[in-house]
């Protein structure tokens, strides 16, 4: 099995024995940190389930962070205790279409369940040590970055399914929550791929500039193995992506599975422009050469990148249009039309049924899409409800 992970960085990785009686291995090379056995000599979290000798070593742990290149980050092996990772997956949720709905409206092959809590116990065990004080300082020890806040909407984190073609365009991550208004400084996930092929795609890659040419864009490549975590700091320069999952025909009922917890502050040190969810297009493959004769399959590769970015171009477009709009409306509001109320009071009767936490989270995520066209209906209904209570 071929788990490993690529990048000229990561090579001659030091090996260090530790205890004298149990024989540790550990490996820490720029971001990188393995504990895939042994007790640990210092946990300070009652009835942790976190992996084996991760606490003890949490100093090693932020020394790769630290060094970490492209951007901070770090690799995890065993980051949970065996068996409890083993419950996240047998618990995992199924694929659920309503939860999977893309930017365009359409049914897509990445399903994300933000209420971990309601999945099932182990699951609210996870939750319970995510917004625990002891784990909220063990992630600030290691990454130094102090006052780190829980998010209990789990706001486009949770459980995240991957389905056969889906792939992730290299992007930054939206800097400000749109409920909590904190900003967003982390990410970690938590794989819960058994047996899973470097081959198969899938696999998340770290980037310096994926505007860059490729042969210039330093890329770490890390496959979603089991219990393996990735830690790492989001801001205007952290890209990360994963490149297109393509299984073999024998294993298409496999999916790519994680839990994704993203971690926030009130304030930044260091300011950055905030931005929503910024996207680039994929590097061709390395296959394509001058003078290469294209086949069928190369042609919609191609077009594929090529739809790709004119909807990347596309909503840049429209966010140009949406403040152009919101500018107008703030200048003079204008009053809804009684076609438009009465649109808006249908798709209201449609969601009656759904639970106030459900319809919520929905919203939300809505209101921080990049499309107008999605939005723009919400924008409609808290001018109707203004107008309502005048």
């Amino acid at each position: 099995m071929n788990d490993g992970y690529n990048s000229s960085l990561y090579e001659n990785p030091a090996i260090h024995i530790i205890t004298e009686q149990q024989v540790l291995h550990f490996r820490y090379t720029y971001g990188t940190f393995t504990a895939p056995c042994g007790k640990a000599k210092e946990i300070t979290m009652q009835s942790s389930i976190l992996g084996n000798a991760i606490l003890s070593e949490t100093d090693a742990i932020a020394s790769a962070f630290r060094a970490a290149s492209p951007f901070p980050h770090v690799i995890i092996e065993n980051f949970f205790r065996d068996d409890f990772c083993e419950s996240l997956l047998s618990d995992f949720p199924a694929f659920d279409s309503q939860q999977a709905i893309n930017e365009n409206g359409l049914v897509g092959k990445k399903a994300l369940h933000q209420h971990i809590s309601r999945i099932s116990p182990a699951y609210r065990e996870l939750d319970e040590l995510v917004k625990s004080r002891d784990f909220l300082t063990f992630i600030s020890r290691i990454t130094g970055i102090d006052d780190l806040l829980y998010d209990p909407d789990y706001f486009g984190g949770g459980t995240h399914e991957n389905l056969q073609g889906q792939e992730l365009d290299p992007h930054v991550d939206f800097t400000m929550h749109p409920k909590m208004k904190a900003h967003r400084r982390l990410n970690l996930i938590i794989y819960l791929n058994r047996d899973w092929q470097q081959e198969w795609g899938g696999n998340i890659e770290f980037h310096r500039n994926p505007r860059l040419p490729r042969n210039e864009d330093e890329i770490i490549t890390v496959p979603p193995a089991f219990n393996r975590a990735v830690l790492f700091e989001t801001n205007n320069i952290s890209w990360h992506g994963f490149e297109r999952i393509n299984l073999p025909e024998d294993k298409q009922h496999l999916s790519r599975k994680s839990v994704a917890l993203y971690f926030y502050t009130k304030d930044r040190e260091t300011k950055i422009k905030p931005h929503s969810t910024i996207y680039v297009e994929r590097h061709l493959s390395d296959r394509f050469r001058p003078g290469m004769t294209l086949d069928e399959a190369d042609m919609q590769e191609l077009l594929v990148h090529l739809k790709r970015r004119d909807m990347h171009i596309e909503r840049l477009y429209t966010n140009i249009t949406n403040l152009m709009i919101q500018l107008d409306q703030h200048r003079a509001p204008a009053r809804l039309s009684s076609s438009s109320k009465e649109r808006i009071e249908q798709q209201m009767e449609k969601y009656a049924g759904y639970d106030r936490d459900t319809l919520l989270a929905r919203v939300l995520a809505l209101e921080n899409s990049t499309s107008w066209r999605i939005t723009s209906p919400l924008r409609k209904l808290r001018l109707l409800i203004k107008n309502k209570k005048q």
